[in-house]
């Protein structure tokens, strides 16, 4: 991820901004919020002085030195539509939109389609010269969708735990130019707990058990556990409320409404004893953390604290109107009856409405796919219906694989956005359906049944891997029509390596019908070696089912690496023909586990050794492949969290957090083990390749002895060396090595001929 520094404002700068702001008509004062002026910057961060500045800012951030070609001029919606328009005059760009998400994609459009640039998480390439490229025809585009919006609240963790200022900034920036107006905002959101519950009689030490560390704090606010990753520091809390404002000083400035936390129901556990009458419910998250409460909906201090937690939050943050709460996120709530679900509903929104009667609720329709066999239609219904209609947004969550949308009538008169999820647990396989991104938006907004159809957005657990999916899905929030994939795909890889080659549009169409058209799995096939060892084809958290034909994606790789000499200084192209490498590579490790799993049931102790040592090249292999690339190195997660600490006691915490969620995301017998892997290097060498020797010595000492293994035996001794390694600080390289280019070509050349033999 490579991040570009402001510099200061030009001169040119300062006067356009000046004759920009007098020809709009007024030049207010710019607020910055704070705890006193929150509500009132919140209300007026697009003022025009506001909006200006921070869009000229973006310019300079992401174009530098060329910023002086461009003008922003503000223009009105067209109706209720957002709108930008680009258009060349006086030698200059002019960028015109209603707010500055509209300006930046007004920009963003302008590198796209006229100078073949790409901005994504994984490389850029901005094809700038010194005299731009003139728009011969003025270009005006209107958004259809109302709200484009972005985030889950599992991004937080599974990507953003370690970010700080620097980072944010450039994803801010990168929303805008993506269109999104609607972003989702739970930083720093502990520090509003703690008053909230110290001002009704709580202590630290009672919230201790309360608070999750860094690394979780999604599922503890979703109400899905305590304590874990803890006991949180207050240095913490203090530190993410002040990165917080920063973020919605940021987004506000641009013109983005974003979504702040509300009260769910989850309270601490000395919540029972500070008041024994309260009606609380126990809860568990499928018995993998000990149990949690909730406070009934019923109980006349769920609006109390939900009121208070506004409150608070407003005090602190402003606000935008937009609040999330989501009570039952992978719980089953205790009742099915229609009227306890329908109060329910009522209760969680009066929480939000008694503090801020504008308030509408932005709900997660995750629930009703999670726990499909009990949110049937009634139940659905009554949940709803407990909710004024316009007072309430639907996400529907995963829309491109489950689009609940059509089995609920459209969620029944509520407004819903159109998403897609993508991505589970941050795992960095290759994966996407393509056709449908570039499809079933356009068909969903002109279906006959959409009902009140207001948006389009981003729910990933995480990011930073497949971005061409996520530059297609964001391709349909300034249009109405279906996108060509064939064309588009040209148009892509233009922009992203810097000029047209034949063998890299020739391996985008077989990517498009391999990995990227997988309808089967719900987030590509995953690689043994991620696995606890096993003879298993399938492991816990690694699932090898492949549903393309591997020679295709073979053939794949011939294409990509055929343009290496064309496209190597291409940051895009480094970054995907390490991609396309690693995925081949990973791909090919379940032939090798299938072969030496073949020699252990026959005996050969001699071929066991030969393949289950290839097995090991091959982690190495994989591990000096990616280590090329900055987005797949562990040392730096490890030291971003590490980072964050103010005592060394803290940054043990946090890198204990760090390397956890990555492995048994729990404890020792965690069921989630391996949900969020990652084949980063360091975690390739450091922890994937040791428990594979360690597998491999145990077999060879039984086959010696002529006695078949125990696998139980040695899950249960591996689990022991797993949580030392989840405890243990030895450091990992937080720097690449090597170049992508050569490395990837090396391995072509090294595994090639072998690999597509095995398929055959």
């Amino acid at each position: 991820m490579k991040v570009q520094s402001p510099y200061k404002t030009p001169l040119l700068f300062t006067l356009t901004l000046w004759l920009g702001l007098l020809s709009f008509g007024c030049a207010r004062k710019n607020v910055t919020p704070t705890a006193s002026t929150a509500p009132a910057a919140a209300a007026n961060s697009t003022t025009d002085a506001v909006a200006a500045k921070a869009s000229y800012d973006l310019i300079k951030r992401i174009v530098g030195k060329y910023a002086d070609q461009f003008v922003v001029e503000f223009i009105p919606k067209e109706g209720e539509k957002d709108v930008f328009e680009v258009e060349s005059l006086g030698g200059k760009i002019v960028l015109r939109g209603n707010n500055g998400v509209s300006v930046a994609s007004a920009l963003n459009h302008y590198l796209k389609y006229y100078t073949h640039s790409s901005i994504t998480w994984n490389g850029s390439n901005l094809n700038l010269s010194d005299k731009l490229p003139v728009v011969t025809q003025k270009v005006r585009q209107a958004s259809p969708y109302k709200y484009r919006y972005y985030l889950n609240y599992c991004t937080f963790n599974y990507t953003m735990s370690w970010w700080d200022w620097e980072r944010w900034q450039w994803e801010i920036d990168w929303m805008a130019l993506n269109g999104i107006n609607m972003p989702l905002a739970v930083t720093g959101q502990n520090a509003i707990h703690r008053r909230v519950y110290k001002s009704m009689g709580l202590t630290d030490k009672d919230l201790e058990s309360f608070f999750s560390g860094p690394a979780y704090f999604a599922w503890f606010w979703m109400g899905n556990l305590d304590g874990w990753g803890g006991p949180l520091p207050v240095s913490w809390m203090d530190s993410h409320e002040a990165l917080q404002k920063q973020i919605l000083e940021r987004q506000r400035g641009l013109g983005m409404t974003p979504i702040l936390p509300a009260f769910t129901g989850h309270v601490p556990p000395a919540f029972k004893d500070k008041f024994p009458k309260a009606n609380l419910k126990k809860t568990n998250w499928d018995e993998m953390f000990p149990d949690v409460y909730l406070l009934d909906p019923d109980d006349p201090m769920f609006v109390e604290i939900g009121k208070k937690f506004i409150e608070e939050e407003i005090k602190t943050f402003g606000t935008d109107h937009f609040y999330t709460s989501d009570t039952f996120n992978e719980n089953q709530p205790p009742s099915s009856d229609s009227l306890f679900l329908n109060n329910v509903g009522q209760k969680v929104y009066q929480s939000m409405a008694a503090a801020d009667p504008k308030a509408t609720w932005i709900m997660q329709g995750w629930l009703f796919h999670f726990s499909r066999d009990f949110w049937q239609a009634p139940q659905i219904q009554a949940m709803l219906n407990g909710v004024p209609n316009d007072k309430m947004i639907i996400l529907d969550l995963w829309s491109e694989k489950n689009p609940m949308w059509q089995k609920t009538e459209a969620y029944y008169g509520k407004p819903w956005i159109w998403n897609m999820l993508h991505n589970f647990g941050g795992n960095v396989n290759m994966y996407g359906l393509m056709d449908r991104v570039a499809t079933w938006p356009a068909e969903a907004l002109h279906h006959p049944n959409r009902g009140k159809l207001t948006g389009i957005g981003l729910t990933p657990e995480a990011i930073e891997q497949n971005p061409v999916m996520y530059e297609l899905m964001m391709e349909n929030a300034w249009r109405e029509t279906p996108i060509d994939l064939t064309s588009w795909l040209k148009g892509y890889t233009h922009r992203r390596y810097g000029k047209e080659n034949a063998s890299a549009n020739q391996a985008w169409e077989i990517l498009r019908r391999t990995v990227y058209a997988d309808s089967v799995t719900s987030g590509g096939p995953e690689s043994i070696i991620v696995g606890r060892p096993t003879f298993n084809r399938n492991a816990g958290g690694a699932t090898t089912n492949f549903t393309y034909n591997q020679l295709e994606l073979v053939t794949a790789w011939d294409k990509l690496i055929a343009a290496s000499n064309d496209l190597k200084s291409a940051e895009g192209y480094q970054f995907d023909v390490v991609d396309l490498t690693r995925q081949v590579l990973a791909n090919y490790a379940t032939q090798v586990q299938q072969q030496f799993a073949k020699d252990y049931k026959n005996k050969d102790a001699a071929a066991f050794k030969k393949h289950s040592a290839e097995f090991i090249t091959l982690i190495e292999d994989l591990d000096r492949l990616v280590a090329t690339q900055e987005d797949l190195l562990l040392g730096r997660w490890l030291n971003a969290a590490k980072a964050w600490g103010t005592t060394p006691e803290e940054k043990r915490l946090y890198e204990k957090n760090a390397r956890n969620l990555l492995t048994l995301w729990g404890d020792k017998d965690s069921k989630l083990s391996e949900y969020a892997n990652r084949q980063w290097a360091g975690l390739l060498n450091g922890y994937y390749k040791p428990r594979w020797q360690q597998y491999f010595s145990y077999v060879n000492s039984q086959m010696a002895k002529g006695q078949a293994i125990d696998q139980k035996a040695f899950d249960a001794k591996i689990k022991n060396w797993e949580w030392q390694w989840v405890n243990s600080t030895e450091p990992y390289p937080a720097k690449t090595a090597g170049n992508s280019v050569t490395v990837a070509n090396e391995l072509y050349q090294k595994y090639h001929a072998t690999i597509r033999n095995s398929y055959k």
